[in-house]
């Protein structure tokens, strides 16, 4: 798949597994949740490393590096995520995580010792904009919202916690290691700190009865994670961790377009531009607007 397809497989996907998030919401732990689902996606990655004959056998530098991506990305940044959220509304939430482009392109430069690409930190700026203003108006419901601080806090941790994972992936890419491999030990690494920070949470063992929870988790461990997480690393690994970051700012629109068909979100003036403004970000980060001294020079000439 070229990048163009990858990047958007993504967007889509996550951009839809925030409806499939609803059905989980209940009867079982948020963190039990995220297990069930990483338990699902790192059986059938299993199965496919299995039935295609896919070596396992790593370097133990890459294995100690792969349970970091499973600590950090799998675990830490959806448990702080799912704690921000019980003290802030989802709006802010969403704006908030276009930090993790810029944490991404710091740690990118300090982990990897990899250049700052003007062309991403512009396009982020950009997408931060356009985020506020689909997202802004919505702010007067987090007013009443008891915590903040705690929920900004968590919220942080959470974005630094995945970029961090970001770029450890992008470093495990970098050494030549299998896109399937490495999610298949990250996931499966990932279990053992999801559970034991369930249990020792105190949360229980719980199976609902109900359809739709066992068909959104479904639809989350094999589009959601399987899927997903596979074109991302993809992506990570043929443009880098900064640019494949720039999913966390497109997904959110394709969340709110299903938000209009199914739950009656409506559309303003501000957001629709806001979104123009996102998309025109995401051309300057994915380098479709030329933004270099030449290339100045030469349109100047031209003109």
């Amino acid at each position: 798949m070229s990048n163009i397809q990858l990047f958007i497989s993504c967007t889509l996907i996550w951009g839809s597994t925030w409806i499939a998030i609803t059905f989980q919401l209940g009867d079982v732990d948020p963190v039990l949740s995220v297990a069930y689902r990483f338990t699902i996606a790192s059986i059938i990655l299993g199965c496919v490393c299995w039935y295609k004959k896919l070596p396992l056998k790593l370097p133990m530098h890459i294995h100690l590096k792969m349970a970091a991506v499973g600590l950090c990305l799998y675990t830490l940044d959806y448990s702080f995520l799912y704690e921000s959220q019980k003290y802030l509304v989802s709006a802010v939430v969403a704006l908030m995580s276009s930090c993790i482009i810029y944490i991404n392109v710091i740690m990118r430069r300090l982990l990897l010792k990899k250049p700052i690409r003007l062309e991403v930190v512009l396009g982020a700026t950009f997408g931060l904009v356009g985020m506020a203003m689909i997202f802004v108006p919505q702010f007067e419901h987090a007013q009443s919202q008891m915590f903040l601080s705690l929920g900004i806090t968590l919220a942080c941790i959470s974005f630094v916690c995945a970029a961090l994972g970001n770029v450890i992936s992008e470093r495990i890419l970098d050494h030549g290691t299998p896109v399937i491999q490495m999610n298949f030990w990250a996931m499966t690494y990932a279990l053992f700190f999801l559970y034991g920070y369930a249990f020792l949470n105190g949360a229980e063992l719980v199976f609902p009865s109900s359809t739709d929870y066992y068909l959104s988790l479904l639809f989350l461990a094999v589009f959601g994670s399987v899927l997903a997480f596979g074109a991302y690393m993809k992506l990570v690994q043929q443009i880098g961790s900064d640019k494949a970051a720039y999913v966390v700012l497109m997904y959110p629109l394709v969340a709110l377009f299903i938000s209009t068909l199914f739950e009656g979100y409506q559309w303003q003036l501000p957001a629709l531009i806001g979104v123009l403004v996102v998309l025109l970000g995401n051309a300057i980060a994915m380098g479709k607007v030329p933004l270099s001294l030449a290339a100045f020079k030469t349109r100047q000439a031209n003109d």
